[in-house]
């Protein structure tokens, strides 16, 4: 039997693995267009070109070039970021590494959202600043990064790769460099059949035309000139959009908000530069020698004269009229696919896990047919102004128990449309609707998530990382962590290199048209993720997804460190939440040896979903308890099974509440740490650390400062010592008018500790008592070895005595950034380090005596250390807030 429309369909969704589509966005408000912006869809859908661009990081892409390619050219536009940012700061709150890069992936959606292209990640993990490629390839997986730049790159097929930065030491960070290399191999690797053949089972080789390097004047030496290079002019105005190039791109990079990336718009002539590197150079233009028009495609020819008849005819005020048209484009389309089908299995294909060798070849074959069957579908529903959503009752639900979820529809033009819902391609809820113009048309669906529907987290944090990559297994091998868990680290291949997971739970929609002209009844298939749906009273209408959820969660206080500087016992909260209603079992704090935890285990019972109940379990350290850092974990048991997951929820209004399910442990230091005069300190919150949290773990009292009302040198003379909080200098404007108080405060006799700085955006020139010139310099290598320039300084030997491995044993990601590069001759160096090959820097802490107090700069990375529970770090802070120890 031949292989029907529908599973043709179904089969085109699931092979297009990470294509965005016109109207699909995961977590958002149904989308609804301009007739402009369906003009826009239909003359892409006639252009049959692709273009990718590579780079390391979010906010690495060129946004102006991508706006350009997706919305001027027309072209099928991909960003390829070897990382989730994962390694950098947080301006706007306290979450890093991991949590970091949710953010970080969500903002580069919200970006291609704006800018029309789409987004695609290896398993690289951003591990920090890296000097030189070199070293990033010891900590990556040079192979493994490199196979998952292939099979996007086979995925999509693009006739032309673009890199942001060149293969050497002019890229600058060794992730930038890294990322231009991978390319080069990934161009040659792609086509060749002998490289990842194991991915041939899912996709076809694909060799694109050309490689170039997207440079400019930032890469040059000053007064080179820019000859010689390929150029394009991307700051053009698109009139159905209504913007600029360069408008489309300042609101496309804005969405980098925690990386303080806001940019202004740019209106006029922006030439790019372009240098060739592999493949067939191109004289003029980096697309010429490619057809970029339907003749391309087998047959094609045809129906990219119907497209242009559409075009033609298309009527703004009302976008309904081109259904049929599309209709018969679309039956062009289907019809050569069909084709091509029946000569396979009539089995329907839920996605690429099945296919064979011979379906692949398929697949890579028609390419473009299933890439504008998709673009069609999306087309369609946008002509039709169709309005489908499928909204839960609730935000979370756990497995095994009933969600209700409210499917409505709404068909606000005159074609006839009939509407059938099912839940995720099953039986289950199916309906079957008319749809009159004008009238919403609802349903109520309770579906009971079965027992094999897996928590929602994302699917590379499923199971532990190593420093350079995610671990993600397309082969399916479990193992176990150090306390018996077992760990899933497998995920279908057809996840790899997608920014997100798929939603939990999915409507599919199949819509019956009738248009007058054509003989039949045509169908159209799409998928409508179930989301939640709440009101904001300031922002209004929200939508995020929905969140599978376990039984039970167990919490144990975020980035929290429990340090023990002597026997004495300590309070560890844990709070469990119901999932589900009525869960009952035990809880328990599962510590290393040389450890006590009391009680031993705690019954619980919670009768509301949601419910809250927290345990305060005591715990010391035994004679036998080793010093330095280990790891606790809270478990709790519920028949037959273990739950050591919590609930953390990431809610920012620029992108969709993320909800993750990070393993309830925290580090566990046992140290030699004194304490000196200081008692009570004032914290002074930057962009957002956990900084206050460890000195808290240390015994002192913190108070938070309001930059408002506390800045005065009245009310900080209550502190002993004041602690500004990582970019502070960046990111309050209070500090422009309240530094003299500050270093009245210092003079008067004050310890006042700033934490680092970013060069770039200061809110005043001088953040010091005396001048201080900040740069990009840092210390990459975070257990690189440390001297002391003035081994007698008081810093380093009151209260504590600290040695060169508080400084580097243990530390996580970096020694320090963002190291002062001049400094005035009052500021004392305390030690030194640099990377390999490279001279001393000798400013990660300068020391200023001014007037009866004591000012201190430090770059090195404690907001990192701390919570990472680096027992050297908490020395260090110790001796850096006593203030050398009056």
């Amino acid at each position: 039997m031949p292989l029907s429309l529908r599973a043709a369909a179904r089969l085109c969704l699931a092979l297009l693995t990470a294509h965005y589509s016109l109207l699909t966005a995961r977590a958002q408000a149904p989308k609804t267009y301009t007739s402009s912006e369906i003009l826009l869809g239909l003359k892409k859908l006639n252009v049959v070109g692709s273009v990718m661009y590579i780079a390391a990081h979010p906010d690495d892409e060129n946004t102006r070039l991508l706006a350009y390619f997706a919305n001027g050219r027309q072209l099928e536009t991909s960003y390829f970021s070897c990382t989730r940012g994962d390694g950098g700061q947080d301006l706007i709150g306290p979450e890093l590494r991991e949590q970091l890069g949710v953010i970080r992936t969500q903002e580069l959606l919200a970006a291609r959202r704006i800018d029309g292209a789409h987004q695609y990640f290896s398993r690289a993990n951003d591990f920090g600043f890296s000097k030189t490629s070199a070293e990033t390839f010891t900590i990556w997986d040079k192979e493994q990064v490199l196979a998952d730049m292939v099979w996007v790159i086979r995925q999509r097929r693009p006739d032309v790769l673009i890199t942001r930065f060149p293969p050497d030491a002019r890229a600058g960070h060794g992730h930038h460099q890294a990322s231009a290399i991978l390319a080069a191999e990934a161009f040659d690797a792609a086509g060749d059949p002998k490289r990842f053949p194991e991915q041939l089972k899912y996709v076809q080789v694909w060799q694109p035309k050309r490689l170039y390097w997207n440079t400019g004047s930032f890469f040059v030496k000053p007064g080179e000139k820019m000859d010689g290079y390929l150029t394009l002019d991307a700051g053009g105005y698109n009139p159905l959009l209504g913007q600029s190039y360069g408008e489309i791109a300042a609101r496309s990079r804005s969405q980098h908000r925690s990386q303080g990336f806001g940019a202004a718009a740019q209106r006029g002539e922006a030439i790019e530069y372009f240098q060739f590197v592999k493949g067939t150079p191109a004289k003029t233009d980096l697309f010429e020698g490619i057809d970029q028009t339907w003749s391309r495609v087998p047959g094609g020819a045809a129906i990219g004269k119907m497209v242009d008849e559409v075009i033609r005819r298309y009527d703004a005020s009302n976008p309904s009229a081109s259904v049929a048209g599309l209709l018969k484009v679309r039956e062009s389309v289907n019809t050569t696919l069909q084709k091509a089908f029946n000569t396979y299995s009539s089995r329907e294909i839920p996605n690429i896990e099945f296919l064979n060798e011979a379906q692949a070849e398929l697949i890579g074959a028609h390419f473009w047919l299933l890439t504008k069957s998709n673009q069609l579908g999306d087309l369609l529903k946008a002509s039709l102004g169709l309005h489908i959503e499928a909204v839960a009752s609730e935000p979370t639900i756990a497995v095994g128990q009933v969600v209700s979820i409210n499917s409505a529809a709404l068909n606000p033009c005159d074609v006839s449309v009939q509407w059938t819902y099912q839940l995720d391609k099953s039986e289950v809820g199916r309906s079957i609707n008319v749809l009159p113009k004008g009238k919403i048309k609802s349903n109520l669906i309770k579906l009971e998530v079965t027992p094999t529907t897996s928590i929602s987290q994302p699917y590379w944090l499923t199971g532990p990382s190593s420093i350079g990559m995610y671990r993600i297994d397309p082969k399916g091998i479990n193992t176990l962590d150090g306390f018996g868990f077992k760990v899933h680290n497998w995920v279908p291949q057809s996840l790899i290199g997608k920014p997100e997971n798929p939603s939990s739970i999915s409507v599919w929609n199949q819509i019956q048209i009738i248009v007058p002209g054509i003989n039949k009844p045509q169908e159209l298939e799409f998928e409508t993720p179930v989301q939640y749906k709440h009101t904001d009273p300031v922002l209004g209408e929200l939508y995020q997804p929905l969140a599978i959820v376990p039984p039970v969660m167990v919490n144990i206080p975020a980035a929290r460190a429990y340090v023990f500087a002597d026997q004495q016992p300590k309070q560890v909260p844990v709070t469990l939440r119901a999932g589900q209603p009525g869960v009952a079992g035990s809880l328990a704090l599962q510590v290393p040896s040389g450890w006590q935890a009391e009680p031993a285990t705690v019954a619980f019972t919670l009768k509301n979903k949601d419910d809250e109940q927290t345990v305060n379990f005591t715990l010391r350290p035994l004679a036998g308890a080793a010093e330095g850092k280990a790891e606790l974990r809270a478990v709790a048991t519920v028949g037959n099974e273990k739950y050591s997951r919590g609930i953390q929820q990431i809610v920012y209004p620029h992108i969709p509440t993320q909800t993750l399910f990070p393993e309830a442990t925290a580090p566990l230091v046992k140290l030699n740490v004194a304490r000196g005069h200081t008692k009570n300190i004032g914290y002074l919150m930057g962009a957002g650390d956990e900084v206050p949290e460890a000195l808290r773990q240390l015994g002192y009292t913190v108070s938070l400062l309001d930059p408002a009302t506390d800045l005065t040198a009245e009310r900080l003379a209550r502190y002993d010592a004041v602690v500004l909080g990582v970019r502070a200098y960046n990111v309050l404007d209070r500090l422009k008018t309240q530094q003299p108080q500050l270093l009245k405060y210092v003079e008067n006799g004050g310890t006042m500790l700033v934490q680092y700085v970013v060069n770039r955006g200061t809110v005043l020139p001088e953040i010091g008592p005396y001048p201080l010139t900040l740069s990009a310099d840092r210390v990459t290598v975070e257990n690189t070895p440390v001297t002391f320039l003035t081994p007698g300084a008081p810093v380093l030997n009151a209260p504590n005595k600290l040695t060169p491995a508080d400084f580097a044993t243990g530390w996580v990601q970096e020694q320090g950034l963002y190291y002062p590069s001049a400094w005035d001759t009052h500021y004392q160096p305390v030690i030194a380090s640099h990377d390999p090959g490279e001279t001393d820097k000798q400013s990660a802490i300068l020391v200023a005596p001014y007037g009866k107090g004591r000012y201190i700069y430090t770059g090195l990375s404690l907001f990192r250390e701390l919570p990472a529970g680096v027992p050297g770090a908490f020395r260090i802070l110790a001796n850096l807030v006593e203030s050398g120890g009056k």
